[in-house]
C-alpha cells in the first residue's frame, strides 16, 4: 500500500488525476469496481403521514356565504395538546378545549388557510363532531379508516372517513 501526502497547495482534482494515472503496483490483484449501491428509498412504513385530507359532512359557511367542505388536518404535537390548558377560555369552560385544539391542527379549510377558534365556533355541530372523531382517529390510530357493518346484508367492510360523501367510492 502506498501512502500519498497532500500538500496544502495541491487541489483535490490534481490528486485524483495523479491516482488515476498511476500504474497498479506489480503483483497486486485488480478487482472489478463494485457498482455503487443505489440510494436507499424510504420504505412505505418508514414514512410518516403528518397531514390528512377530510371532507366535512355539512361544511363551513364563511362571511361571504361561500361553502367550504374539504380541508386538511395535521397530526397534533405535545404543544398542541398542552397549549389549550392555559387558555382562559378553556379554563372558564372546559368544553371549549376541542374548539381551541381543532383550530390549531386544521391547516386548511377550503380556501381558508388561517383557521382560528372563531371559525371552529361557527361550524355546525355535526362538522365539529366529525372533526373530533377525525382528530382522534389520526392521532391515536394513525389512519382514517373505520370498520363498518352493513345493516342489510351484515357484511363487514372498511371505509375511509377522510373523503367523499357516503355512498361514493
Amino acid at each position: 500500500m502506498r501512502r500519498r501526502t497532500v500538500t496544502p497547495g495541491a487541489g483535490l482534482e490534481e490528486v485524483l488525476d495523479t491516482l488515476a494515472a498511476a500504474p497498479a503496483a506489480p503483483g497486486a490483484r485488480e478487482e472489478a469496481a463494485a457498482p455503487a449501491p443505489a440510494p436507499a428509498r424510504p420504505r412505505e412504513r418508514d414514512t410518516l403521514q403528518t397531514e390528512f385530507a377530510f371532507e366535512l359532512p355539512r361544511g363551513y359557511v364563511d362571511d361571504e356565504g361561500r361553502l367550504h367542505r374539504s380541508g386538511t388536518m395535521r397530526l397534533a404535537t405535545a404543544r398542541d395538546e398542552l397549549r389549550p390548558q392555559i387558555d382562559l377560555r378553556v379554563k372558564e369552560n372546559p368544553a371549549y378545549l376541542s374548539v381551541v385544539l381543532l383550530s390549531q391542527v386544521i391547516t386548511q379549510l377550503g380556501t381558508v388557510t388561517d383557521v382560528h377558534a372563531g371559525i371552529v365556533e361557527r361550524m355546525y355541530a355535526t362538522d365539529v363532531a366529525f372533526l373530533q372523531d377525525f382528530y382522534r382517529r389520526i392521532n391515536s390510530e394513525g389512519h382514517t379508516h373505520a370498520a363498518v357493518t352493513c345493516p342489510l346484508c351484515h357484511g363487514s367492510f372498511e371505509v375511509d372517513l377522510s373523503g367523499g360523501r357516503l355512498g361514493e367510492s
